[in-house]
């Protein structure tokens, strides 16, 4: 994905300051690593959910990737196995607090929710304090191909810990809203739920295709999950995308999408001031039951 539309992506989620500047990098570390949960924690105290572990196996494990041990954070119901499986795919900032306890959640829910760490060859987004350099020296330098292939080997990892393979689905936010859509149509889920990831744009050597190029190739049905008032995505690639679905495969025309009015960019994101508790509430439930709807569950 061109750094351009990186920018974007951050400018919708962090609204009204420059890239580089003082408030990015006070953002920033809101969202990165052990400085997200200290940080966070006075800003949105009232909003940002913080869901237990008791009752569940959650933490960090290693999946061996062709020899690289790529970190995960994962959570399932503890003494369970033949789980349904989720993949998680984390925002433009990594695997931090907020994506863990979506994890969790989804543990709750009698999920093994799974969620790698898909920068990690390129570096440790938690050490970067400002965002311009996060984008240009890890985000931008991340291919597709890399992240595909670390989402197959984080499949095999669950089935070989707890989770059933023919119970397999996806979910992810911003980014990694993006990376759902084209899992779809690529890996061996059998349903998706984007949040509020961008559908078109340039293509790159690491970035070749974007969602509405494999549109109509989906293998897997797709709920798409976007805000009205996101200003990194603009409506018209919501209308393109509904277009090529409708003329695709069973599973494109499968495919939904609910935009939520007056809803910004990350309306999901409970950490964040854009978090919308009506729409990401309903958002929830809906992606809960899409994934019991189409035999994830």
């Amino acid at each position: 994905m061109a750094f351009d539309e990186l920018k974007q992506d951050l400018d919708a989620l962090v609204p009204g300051h420059a890239a580089d500047g003082a408030s990015r990098r006070t953002a920033l570390h809101l969202m990165l690593g052990a400085g997200y949960a200290a940080a966070a924690a006075p800003v949105m105290a009232q909003t940002a959910i913080q869901t237990p572990a008791q009752g569940l196996v959650a933490g960090m494990v290693q999946i061996d990737v062709g020899g690289f041990q790529m970190p995960a954070y994962r959570a399932a119901p503890a003494g369970r196995s033949s789980l349904p499986v989720v993949l998680v795919v984390q925002e433009i900032f990594g695997v931090h607090e907020y994506i863990a306890d979506v994890c969790r959640r989804l543990a709750h829910a009698g999920y093994l929710a799974i969620a790698p760490a898909l920068y990690a060859r390129q570096g440790d987004p938690a050490q970067y304090t400002e965002v311009a350099r996060l984008l240009s020296e890890l985000v931008a330098k991340v291919p597709d191909a890399q992240v595909l292939g670390d989402l197959d080997a984080t499949v095999r990892w669950a089935g070989a810990h707890g989770g059933d393979l023919a119970r397999v689905g996806i979910t992810g936010f911003c980014w990694g809203g993006r990376i759902t859509w084209l899992y779809a149509a690529h890996g061996p889920v059998k349903a998706g739920v984007a949040w509020y990831g961008r559908l078109a744009g340039e293509a790159s050597a690491l970035t070749p295709r974007h969602p509405l190029d494999v549109a109509a190739a989906l293998k897997a049905p797709v709920l798409g999950l976007y805000g009205e008032k996101d200003s990194g995505i603009p409506l018209d690639t919501v209308d393109k995308m509904k277009e090529a679905l409708r003329k695709g495969s069973a599973a494109a025309q499968a495919s939904e999408f609910v935009v939520y009015p007056d809803a910004p960019h990350a309306f999901h994101a409970d950490y964040r001031p854009s978090f919308r508790k009506e729409a990401a509430e309903d958002g929830w439930k809906r992606a809960l039951a899409w994934l019991r709807q189409h035999g994830v569950a």
